[in-house]
């Protein structure tokens, strides 16, 4: 069993609960804090996820956990005549509407309020499903999966970018110091939250990546499943199909 944990573990709220509250609180300063972490890298990640997604031609495509809208704004460039950003925390949500029509950008783009583990749309809807820095946050792993697949269209695609963790020593070496100790402090300085930047950096730790993340996308039944690291793995891109 994949251990779990939440952003406060000694309270008895469910860690979806705890996310989203925790996402409502940090919202206004997450897109400076992103671009302040990833030093600005995270831009050039999201391109790629939506390169991956060019040759698929997708119609209809959601971006779950969309928060902000960055990865959704971004996927507007393909042609697509449905595209939705999905989010459970609302002042990530807000935010991210802002941004969709100050780019005019409100007309393509429907931003929504649901949950990833019970979305609110039917068998095969969605030519594509991207996922950008928020399967670690998911409740249940396998029921998020499991929906996603069920509204894939056959032979739909799924693209996610999650943090994973450099197999170099000297580099896991820096990047553990780095995520423990640089990401709170900048958290509690330009959030006054530091604890919830601490559950950001400790989720990131436990999660599975790299094989261990593909063969849990082929439990879920995706195929075609591929990896592709990104600035010496401290991220990586996950592809995979639906049969």
């Amino acid at each position: 069993m994949r251990k779990s944990i939440k952003p406060n573990q000694n309270h008895p709220e469910t860690k979806k609960t705890q996310v989203t509250n925790m996402f409502d609180g940090i919202s206004k300063s997450y897109d400076l804090l992103n671009r302040i972490m990833t030093l600005g890298i995270d831009i050039l990640w999201r391109k790629r996820v939506v390169k991956l997604l060019e040759k698929e031609k997708p119609n209809s495509l959601i971006d779950i956990a969309t928060g902000t809208g960055d990865l959704v704004i971004e996927l507007a460039k393909l042609k697509a005549d449905k595209i939705i950003g999905l989010d459970i925390s609302l002042g990530m949500l807000e935010i991210g509407r802002k941004k969709v029509k100050k780019k005019k950008l409100d007309s393509r783009i429907e931003m929504l309020l649901g949950d990833s583990e019970g979305l609110h749309f039917g068998d095969h809807t969605f030519d594509a499903v991207t996922i950008a820095f928020g399967v670690r946050n998911f409740d249940n792993l396998d029921l998020g999966l499991q929906e996603i697949f069920r509204i894939l269209k056959p032979n739909g695609t799924l693209v996610i970018l999650e943090t994973a963790i450099p197999k170099n020593l000297f580099l896991k070496g820096f990047y553990s110091f780095y995520s423990q100790k640089i990401i709170p402090f900048f958290g509690k300085v330009f959030s006054k939250n530091n604890s919830a930047y601490k559950y950001l950096s400790d989720s990131a730790g436990i999660f599975p990546y790299g094989e261990a993340f593909n063969n849990i996308l082929r439990k879920n039944g995706f195929i075609q499943v591929e990896d592709f690291p990104q600035t010496l793995g401290v991220s990586s891109i996950y592809f995979g199909k639906k049969p």
